[in-house]
């Protein structure tokens, strides 16, 4: 590895998690800004700027993946975890909506046919937000099926 590259690797993880974003947004030619801020649980690295599509990619998958990368480095030589989070022009929060319309309709459906429902391939991070988003629910249960990439949650109702 060139020893100059490995000089400008910040040590505190949300200082790497900047690093890798800012780069990233460099390397795609993107006029945008870098925000990170860390809280006890979570680093999040927040891009803002005009045209941000190519950071996120088609269905999130750029996103999701600079967000799987960053949590790597991050804490590539630490036991310390933190979840890590990168978003862009509000996409996660736009996504996470649409995911909970997803399974409230899919909830409704369930209830009304007595029957499990099925929704659409979604990542993992997808699934926990739609696992947590219906737990509290307790007219329905719901559990992951299938391998990654098509891997999809299912709502079931519950008995009684």
């Amino acid at each position: 590895m060139d020893p100059d590259l490995t000089s400008e690797i910040p040590t505190q993880p949300a200082e790497r998690v900047r690093a890798l974003v800012e780069r990233v947004v460099e390397t795609l030619d993107l006029e945008a800004s870098v925000a990170v801020e860390e809280v006890e649980t979570e680093i999040r690295a927040t891009v803002e700027g005009d045209e941000l599509d190519l950071l996120i990619g088609s269905d999130g998958e750029t996103i999701d993946a600079l967000q799987y990368i960053a949590s790597r480095a991050a804490f590539a030589d630490s036991a310390e975890r933190k979840a890590v989070v990168i978003d862009a022009a509000g996409y996660r929060g736009r996504r996470e909506v649409a995911l909970q319309g997803a399974a409230d309709r899919a909830a409704t459906e369930a209830l009304a046919s007595g029957r499990p429902v099925e929704l659409e391939p979604m990542s993992s991070p997808e699934r926990k937000i739609v696992h947590q988003y219906l737990a509290a629910r307790g007219d329905i249960e719901t559990h992951s099926e299938g391998q990654e990439p098509r891997r999809r949650l299912v709502v079931t109702p519950t008995a009684g």
